[in-house]
Protein backbone atom coordinates (compact mmCIF):
# COMPACT_ATOMS: atom_id res chain seq x y z
CA UNK A 1 0.00 0.00 0.00
CA UNK A 2 1.47 3.48 -0.92
CA UNK A 3 -0.68 5.99 -0.80
CA UNK A 4 -1.21 6.31 2.86
CA UNK A 5 1.48 4.44 4.76
CA UNK A 6 1.87 6.05 8.23
CA UNK A 7 4.45 7.82 10.04
CA UNK A 8 6.21 5.22 11.90
CA UNK A 9 6.76 7.93 14.62
CA UNK A 10 3.56 8.72 14.83
CA UNK A 11 4.55 10.53 18.38
CA UNK A 12 1.65 8.64 20.04
CA UNK A 13 1.51 5.69 22.51
CA UNK A 14 -1.17 3.52 20.82
CA UNK A 15 -3.88 3.14 18.93
CA UNK A 16 -6.66 3.04 19.45
CA UNK A 17 -6.83 6.26 22.19
CA UNK A 18 -9.08 5.52 25.21
CA UNK A 19 -10.67 8.12 27.06
CA UNK A 20 -13.32 7.36 29.37
CA UNK A 21 -16.07 5.42 26.90
CA UNK A 22 -14.52 7.02 23.82
CA UNK A 23 -12.44 5.56 21.37
CA UNK A 24 -10.83 7.07 18.85
CA UNK A 25 -8.53 5.30 16.10
CA UNK A 26 -5.54 7.84 14.46
CA UNK A 27 -4.03 7.23 11.07
CA UNK A 28 -1.03 9.36 10.05
CA UNK A 29 -0.63 10.01 6.28
CA UNK A 30 -1.19 11.30 2.82
CA UNK A 31 -4.78 9.13 2.70
CA UNK A 32 -6.35 6.58 5.60
CA UNK A 33 -7.39 3.34 5.29
CA UNK A 34 -10.89 2.31 5.85
CA UNK A 35 -11.59 0.47 9.89
CA UNK A 36 -12.81 -2.78 9.86
CA UNK A 37 -14.20 -4.00 13.66
CA UNK A 38 -16.50 -6.26 15.50
CA UNK A 39 -18.91 -3.21 16.18
CA UNK A 40 -19.70 -3.13 12.73
CA UNK A 41 -20.02 -6.11 11.19
CA UNK A 42 -16.33 -5.53 9.52
CA UNK A 43 -16.23 -5.93 5.70
CA UNK A 44 -19.99 -5.31 5.44
CA UNK A 45 -19.60 -2.15 6.78
CA UNK A 46 -16.59 -0.56 6.58
CA UNK A 47 -15.93 2.87 8.39
CA UNK A 48 -14.52 5.89 6.76
CA UNK A 49 -11.85 8.34 8.60
CA UNK A 50 -11.96 11.82 9.04
CA UNK A 51 -9.57 14.01 7.68
CA UNK A 52 -8.65 15.99 10.93
CA UNK A 53 -5.84 18.29 9.88
CA UNK A 54 -3.04 17.43 6.92
CA UNK A 55 -1.81 13.92 7.62
CA UNK A 56 -3.31 13.32 10.43
CA UNK A 57 -6.92 11.16 10.24
CA UNK A 58 -9.12 10.07 12.90
CA UNK A 59 -12.86 7.95 13.59
CA UNK A 60 -14.09 8.18 17.07
CA UNK A 61 -17.36 6.18 18.76
CA UNK A 62 -18.31 5.14 22.39
CA UNK A 63 -17.92 1.61 23.70
CA UNK A 64 -18.87 0.44 27.20
CA UNK A 65 -16.11 0.23 29.64
CA UNK A 66 -16.07 -3.39 29.33
CA UNK A 67 -15.40 -4.05 25.87
CA UNK A 68 -13.07 -6.60 24.10
CA UNK A 69 -12.58 -5.32 20.25
CA UNK A 70 -10.98 -6.66 17.13
CA UNK A 71 -10.30 -4.22 14.17
CA UNK A 72 -7.88 -4.34 10.89
CA UNK A 73 -7.63 -1.21 8.38
CA UNK A 74 -8.21 -2.13 4.94
CA UNK A 75 -7.14 -0.19 1.72
CA UNK A 76 -10.26 1.10 0.11
CA UNK A 77 -8.47 0.78 -3.27
CA UNK A 78 -7.00 -3.08 -2.96
CA UNK A 79 -9.26 -4.43 -0.31
CA UNK A 80 -6.17 -5.65 1.56
CA UNK A 81 -5.43 -4.68 5.08
CA UNK A 82 -2.86 -2.60 6.54
CA UNK A 83 -1.14 -3.52 9.14
CA UNK A 84 -1.38 -0.71 12.15
CA UNK A 85 1.90 0.44 13.44
CA UNK A 86 0.39 2.19 16.81
CA UNK A 87 -0.97 -0.96 17.97
CA UNK A 88 1.43 -4.30 17.83
CA UNK A 89 -1.41 -6.61 19.66
CA UNK A 90 -2.82 -9.41 16.82
CA UNK A 91 -4.65 -12.13 17.07
CA UNK A 92 -5.23 -14.61 14.51
CA UNK A 93 -8.93 -14.61 13.25
CA UNK A 94 -9.14 -18.69 11.97
CA UNK A 95 -9.83 -17.43 8.34
CA UNK A 96 -6.74 -16.51 6.56
CA UNK A 97 -5.68 -13.05 8.66
CA UNK A 98 -4.71 -11.01 11.47
CA UNK A 99 -6.69 -8.73 13.65
CA UNK A 100 -5.30 -6.30 15.97
CA UNK A 101 -6.89 -6.15 19.29
CA UNK A 102 -7.96 -4.04 22.43
CA UNK A 103 -9.34 -3.97 25.50
CA UNK A 104 -11.44 -1.15 27.17
CA UNK A 105 -10.11 0.47 30.94
CA UNK A 106 -12.95 -1.65 32.43
CA UNK A 107 -11.98 -5.14 30.60
CA UNK A 108 -9.43 -7.86 30.77
CA UNK A 109 -8.71 -11.43 29.84
CA UNK A 110 -10.01 -13.88 32.32
CA UNK A 111 -7.56 -14.81 34.84
CA UNK A 112 -8.47 -18.32 34.14
CA UNK A 113 -6.35 -18.69 31.19
CA UNK A 114 -3.74 -18.49 32.69
CA UNK A 115 -2.25 -21.77 35.02
CA UNK A 116 -0.81 -20.83 38.67
CA UNK A 117 2.51 -23.13 39.47
CA UNK A 118 1.48 -25.84 41.82
CA UNK A 119 -1.89 -25.95 40.00
CA UNK A 120 -3.27 -29.64 39.44
CA UNK A 121 -3.11 -30.10 35.65
CA UNK A 122 -5.73 -32.74 33.45
CA UNK A 123 -4.25 -34.66 30.95
CA UNK A 124 -4.39 -33.87 27.30
CA UNK A 125 -3.86 -36.54 24.31
CA UNK A 126 -3.96 -36.15 20.92
CA UNK A 127 -6.18 -39.10 18.93
CA UNK A 128 -7.11 -40.03 15.31
CA UNK A 129 -10.66 -41.61 15.73
CA UNK A 130 -11.76 -43.42 12.73
CA UNK A 131 -15.12 -41.93 11.11
CA UNK A 132 -16.66 -44.63 9.98
CA UNK A 133 -17.32 -43.31 6.88
CA UNK A 134 -20.05 -40.78 8.78
CA UNK A 135 -18.12 -37.29 8.68
CA UNK A 136 -15.22 -36.14 5.92
CA UNK A 137 -12.48 -38.46 5.98
CA UNK A 138 -11.11 -41.89 7.23
CA UNK A 139 -9.69 -40.37 11.01
CA UNK A 140 -10.91 -37.10 12.43
CA UNK A 141 -8.45 -35.41 14.83
CA UNK A 142 -9.63 -35.31 18.85
CA UNK A 143 -8.13 -33.92 21.97
CA UNK A 144 -9.32 -35.81 25.16
CA UNK A 145 -9.04 -34.16 28.43
CA UNK A 146 -8.71 -36.25 31.49
CA UNK A 147 -9.22 -34.32 34.63
CA UNK A 148 -7.25 -34.88 36.98
CA UNK A 149 -9.15 -36.99 39.74
CA UNK A 150 -9.37 -40.79 40.00
CA UNK A 151 -13.30 -40.97 40.24
CA UNK A 152 -15.19 -41.39 36.68
CA UNK A 153 -16.49 -38.15 35.88
CA UNK A 154 -18.92 -37.23 33.20
CA UNK A 155 -18.28 -35.83 29.75
CA UNK A 156 -18.26 -32.77 27.40
CA UNK A 157 -18.12 -33.15 23.76
CA UNK A 158 -16.70 -29.99 22.10
CA UNK A 159 -17.45 -28.86 17.82
CA UNK A 160 -14.65 -27.01 17.10
CA UNK A 161 -12.60 -28.71 19.41
CA UNK A 162 -9.25 -27.70 18.27
CA UNK A 163 -10.12 -23.77 18.13
CA UNK A 164 -10.93 -24.62 21.75
CA UNK A 165 -8.31 -25.78 22.51
CA UNK A 166 -5.10 -23.92 20.87
CA UNK A 167 -6.87 -20.92 20.55
CA UNK A 168 -9.57 -20.31 23.55
CA UNK A 169 -7.35 -22.35 26.09
CA UNK A 170 -9.92 -24.20 27.29
CA UNK A 171 -8.16 -27.01 29.10
CA UNK A 172 -6.33 -24.34 31.08
CA UNK A 173 -9.92 -22.80 32.20
CA UNK A 174 -11.24 -25.91 32.73
CA UNK A 175 -8.06 -26.94 35.04
CA UNK A 176 -8.76 -23.91 37.06
CA UNK A 177 -12.49 -24.27 37.57
CA UNK A 178 -11.70 -27.83 39.49
CA UNK A 179 -8.55 -26.54 41.08
CA UNK A 180 -10.85 -24.11 42.99
CA UNK A 181 -13.72 -26.71 42.88
CA UNK A 182 -15.81 -23.76 40.86
CA UNK A 183 -17.26 -26.95 39.30
CA UNK A 184 -17.57 -30.63 39.25
CA UNK A 185 -14.57 -32.18 36.96
CA UNK A 186 -15.47 -33.44 33.92
CA UNK A 187 -13.33 -34.70 30.87
CA UNK A 188 -13.94 -33.34 27.00
CA UNK A 189 -13.65 -34.48 23.73
CA UNK A 190 -12.25 -31.97 21.63
CA UNK A 191 -12.74 -32.33 17.80
CA UNK A 192 -11.08 -30.65 15.11
CA UNK A 193 -13.85 -29.73 12.60
CA UNK A 194 -14.51 -30.73 8.77
CA UNK A 195 -12.58 -27.60 7.44
CA UNK A 196 -13.82 -27.30 4.05
CA UNK A 197 -16.91 -29.65 5.32
CA UNK A 198 -17.82 -27.79 8.47
CA UNK A 199 -20.54 -26.31 7.42
CA UNK A 200 -22.17 -29.38 6.00
CA UNK A 201 -21.06 -31.22 9.39
CA UNK A 202 -22.34 -28.36 11.57
CA UNK A 203 -25.86 -27.83 9.99
CA UNK A 204 -28.04 -29.98 12.10
CA UNK A 205 -25.90 -32.97 10.38
CA UNK A 206 -27.42 -36.39 11.69
CA UNK A 207 -24.59 -37.88 9.77
CA UNK A 208 -22.20 -36.11 12.61
CA UNK A 209 -24.42 -37.65 15.22
CA UNK A 210 -23.72 -40.75 13.67
CA UNK A 211 -20.51 -40.36 14.40
CA UNK A 212 -20.59 -39.17 18.00
CA UNK A 213 -22.40 -42.59 18.51
CA UNK A 214 -20.68 -45.14 17.10
CA UNK A 215 -16.90 -43.52 16.96
CA UNK A 216 -16.47 -40.74 19.48
CA UNK A 217 -18.14 -42.19 22.41
CA UNK A 218 -16.99 -45.82 22.14
CA UNK A 219 -13.89 -44.41 21.77
CA UNK A 220 -13.51 -42.06 24.68
CA UNK A 221 -15.15 -44.57 26.78
CA UNK A 222 -11.98 -47.03 26.48
CA UNK A 223 -9.51 -44.20 26.77
CA UNK A 224 -11.49 -41.97 29.25
CA UNK A 225 -12.55 -42.87 33.23
CA UNK A 226 -16.41 -42.00 32.34
CA UNK A 227 -19.82 -42.09 33.93
CA UNK A 228 -22.61 -43.62 32.07
CA UNK A 229 -24.61 -40.62 30.94
CA UNK A 230 -27.62 -42.38 32.56
CA UNK A 231 -25.81 -41.76 35.91
CA UNK A 232 -25.22 -38.60 34.85
CA UNK A 233 -25.96 -36.42 31.27
CA UNK A 234 -23.18 -35.59 29.02
CA UNK A 235 -22.97 -31.80 28.00
CA UNK A 236 -21.87 -30.81 24.48
CA UNK A 237 -20.38 -27.15 24.14
CA UNK A 238 -19.95 -25.33 20.64
CA UNK A 239 -19.72 -21.74 18.93
CA UNK A 240 -21.30 -20.32 15.94
CA UNK A 241 -22.55 -23.03 13.81
CA UNK A 242 -20.84 -25.53 16.63
CA UNK A 243 -23.17 -23.84 18.87
CA UNK A 244 -26.02 -24.35 16.55
CA UNK A 245 -24.94 -28.16 16.24
CA UNK A 246 -24.51 -28.11 20.13
CA UNK A 247 -28.38 -27.34 20.41
CA UNK A 248 -29.44 -29.79 17.99
CA UNK A 249 -27.08 -32.89 19.33
CA UNK A 250 -28.99 -32.22 22.99
CA UNK A 251 -32.51 -32.08 21.04
CA UNK A 252 -31.86 -35.43 19.32
CA UNK A 253 -30.27 -37.19 21.87
CA UNK A 254 -31.30 -36.10 25.54
CA UNK A 255 -30.90 -39.16 26.95
CA UNK A 256 -26.89 -38.94 26.74
CA UNK A 257 -26.24 -34.97 26.34
CA UNK A 258 -28.71 -33.09 28.82
CA UNK A 259 -26.75 -30.26 29.42
CA UNK A 260 -26.01 -27.98 26.16
CA UNK A 261 -23.21 -24.76 26.53
CA UNK A 262 -23.82 -22.48 23.01
CA UNK A 263 -22.17 -19.93 22.05
CA UNK A 264 -23.01 -17.17 19.59
CA UNK A 265 -25.25 -19.97 18.10
CA UNK A 266 -26.14 -19.85 14.52
CA UNK A 267 -29.55 -21.00 15.01
CA UNK A 268 -31.41 -18.30 12.54
CA UNK A 269 -29.91 -16.37 9.32
CA UNK A 270 -31.25 -14.12 7.18
CA UNK A 271 -34.32 -15.22 5.69
CA UNK A 272 -33.78 -18.96 7.52
CA UNK A 273 -33.97 -21.13 9.81
CA UNK A 274 -32.27 -24.34 10.82
CA UNK A 275 -34.04 -27.32 11.64
CA UNK A 276 -33.14 -26.94 14.94
CA UNK A 277 -35.87 -24.06 15.53
CA UNK A 278 -38.90 -26.45 14.10
CA UNK A 279 -37.26 -28.87 16.92
CA UNK A 280 -38.00 -26.39 19.76
CA UNK A 281 -41.09 -25.07 18.47
CA UNK A 282 -43.34 -27.84 18.09
CA UNK A 283 -41.28 -31.21 19.08
CA UNK A 284 -42.45 -32.40 23.58
CA UNK A 285 -39.32 -30.65 25.29
CA UNK A 286 -36.58 -32.80 26.54
CA UNK A 287 -35.41 -32.53 29.67
CA UNK A 288 -32.37 -29.58 29.18
CA UNK A 289 -29.81 -27.44 31.02
CA UNK A 290 -29.29 -25.02 28.01
CA UNK A 291 -26.38 -21.73 28.39
CA UNK A 292 -26.37 -19.64 26.02
CA UNK A 293 -24.52 -16.45 25.40
CA UNK A 294 -23.59 -14.17 22.87
CA UNK A 295 -21.64 -11.12 22.09
CA UNK A 296 -23.30 -7.39 21.75
CA UNK A 297 -21.01 -6.89 18.62
CA UNK A 298 -21.98 -9.97 16.23
CA UNK A 299 -24.24 -10.24 14.00
CA UNK A 300 -25.92 -13.21 15.16
CA UNK A 301 -27.04 -11.25 18.80
CA UNK A 302 -30.55 -11.01 17.17
CA UNK A 303 -30.72 -14.66 16.50
CA UNK A 304 -29.57 -15.54 19.75
CA UNK A 305 -32.19 -13.53 21.19
CA UNK A 306 -34.97 -15.10 18.62
CA UNK A 307 -33.76 -18.52 20.19
CA UNK A 308 -33.59 -17.36 23.61
CA UNK A 309 -37.14 -16.23 23.47
CA UNK A 310 -38.69 -19.52 22.16
CA UNK A 311 -37.07 -21.44 24.29
CA UNK A 312 -38.40 -19.73 26.94
CA UNK A 313 -41.74 -19.78 25.84
CA UNK A 314 -41.54 -23.66 25.60
CA UNK A 315 -40.43 -23.83 29.08
CA UNK A 316 -36.62 -24.81 28.62
CA UNK A 317 -34.55 -24.13 31.32
CA UNK A 318 -32.27 -21.63 30.30
CA UNK A 319 -29.35 -19.12 31.37
CA UNK A 320 -28.61 -16.35 28.76
CA UNK A 321 -25.82 -13.87 29.53
CA UNK A 322 -24.55 -11.25 26.47
CA UNK A 323 -20.77 -10.35 26.70
CA UNK A 324 -19.32 -6.90 25.19
CA UNK A 325 -17.19 -8.50 22.32
CA UNK A 326 -17.90 -9.76 19.16
CA UNK A 327 -17.64 -13.36 16.89
CA UNK A 328 -14.21 -14.52 18.13
CA UNK A 329 -12.15 -17.14 20.37
CA UNK A 330 -11.28 -14.89 22.93
CA UNK A 331 -14.71 -13.24 23.31
CA UNK A 332 -15.32 -17.17 23.42
CA UNK A 333 -12.84 -18.08 25.67
CA UNK A 334 -13.18 -15.20 28.16
CA UNK A 335 -17.00 -15.56 28.99
CA UNK A 336 -17.05 -19.81 28.54
CA UNK A 337 -16.17 -20.22 32.12
CA UNK A 338 -19.34 -18.89 33.37
CA UNK A 339 -21.45 -21.33 30.97
CA UNK A 340 -19.69 -24.25 32.98
CA UNK A 341 -19.95 -22.94 36.15
CA UNK A 342 -23.64 -22.66 35.91
CA UNK A 343 -24.15 -26.22 33.94
CA UNK A 344 -21.20 -28.53 36.52
CA UNK A 345 -21.31 -26.13 39.79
Amino acid sequence: MRRHTPLAKAGLTGNPAIHGNTVTYIWRGKTAPNLVDDSHNWEENPQTMQQSRKGLWTYSMTLTPDAYIEYAFIDPETGERVPDPLNPNRIWNGIGAYNHFFYMLGSSPTPLRQIARGTPRGKVTLHRVPTDEFILGEHRTVYLYQPPVHEPVPLVVVYDGSDYFKRANLNLIVDNLIASQRVRPFAMAMIQNGGKARSLEYACSDSTLGFILEALLPFTREQLNLVSPMEEPYAVLGASLGGLMALYTALRLPKIFGKVLSQSGAFILPEHEFVVVDLVRHSPPPHLDIWMDAGRFEWLLAGNRQMVALLKKRKYPLTYHEFSGGHNYTSWGNDVWRGLETLFS
